[in-house]
């Protein structure tokens, strides 16, 4: 029994520092982090989120987008978001600091949403991201339940957020689709995604040279001559010219002059 009490005591013990290291040391190391200052923009970064978008955060938490969508550029040896057009950087955790819910992701079913609100060659805005969210997408269901269909009254307007759609689901004549609170702000949250500075710990660190390792020389000069007549044999052979083939034969050697020999006297 004593050997069993010391034993889930030690297994205690292992998983409380485990934790503790895990947990508590990552909070101790980036929980405190402050927002970076600019001297020559005579700014902070990042800002604070809008109080529109930090409830479309809400939304997206609340409709799980997070396991399709990730929101977090990788570097460019981990990956080709870079080259997707998904960030001009890697993400550090710099970024998330004034975001209340985080929504790093899960999975990449769908793209990266890190800079969808600066998305190259062109950012969505917010009409787009509505008509999005209601017509769905290859791979993305519709989320109508975001959106009232509702009746426009005789001598009424049309609202001025009322989608406008066409062909099958344009809705019947003197009816409109107007997207909900939680629609508004889900697109609003969608558009301020972006990453628009670059802080000193996002740059990344080129590959040291292993030490005792000579740095890659440079190619000969005649390299590239010598690199271009091997490439222009082929050429010469498919043109009809008869490539120049080593003989095989041996060479005769070279005959060697008779020794003259002096007379004593002239010696």
């Amino acid at each position: 029994m004593k050997n069993n009490f010391l034993f889930f005591i030690g297994l205690a013990a292992a998983l409380g520092i485990s934790w503790a290291g895990i947990v508590l040391g990552s909070n101790a190391q980036l929980g405190g982090l402050a927002p970076y200052y600019d001297d020559n923009e005579q700014a902070t970064f990042p800002g604070w989120m809008a109080g529109q978008a930090a409830r479309g955060q809400l939304v997206y938490k609340d409709l799980g987008c997070a396991a399709c969508h990730t929101q977090q550029v990788r570097r460019p040896d981990f990956g080709s978001d870079q080259a997707r057009g998904w960030g001009d950087r890697q993400s550090v955790a710099r970024d998330y600091i004034y975001q209340p819910f985080p929504q790093i992701g899960h999975a990449r079913i769908g793209p990266d949403l890190t800079n969808l609100g600066d998305r190259k060659p062109s950012a969505p805005d917010a009409d787009d991201l509505l008509h999005l969210l209601y017509s769905g997408a290859p791979g993305m269901p519709s989320y109508r339940f975001l959106f009232e269909e509702r009746e426009i009254g005789a001598d009424a307007q049309r609202s001025a957020n009322a989608l406008p759609l066409i062909g099958a689901e344009k809705p019947k004549d003197g009816w409109e689709v107007v997207p909900t609170r939680r629609a508004v702000a889900l697109a609003a949250y969608l558009v301020s995604l972006k990453n628009p500075y670059t802080f000193p710990e996002a740059v990344p660190v080129p590959p040291a040279t292993p030490e005792g390792e000579a740095p890659a020389a440079a190619p000969a000069p005649n390299a590239a001559a010598a690199a271009s007549s091997n490439a222009a044999k082929p050429k010469a052979a498919a043109a009809g010219a008869v490539p120049m083939v080593p003989s095989t034969e041996t060479p005769s050697p070279t005959p060697t002059p008779p020794i003259t020999p002096t007379p004593e006297g002239n010696r």
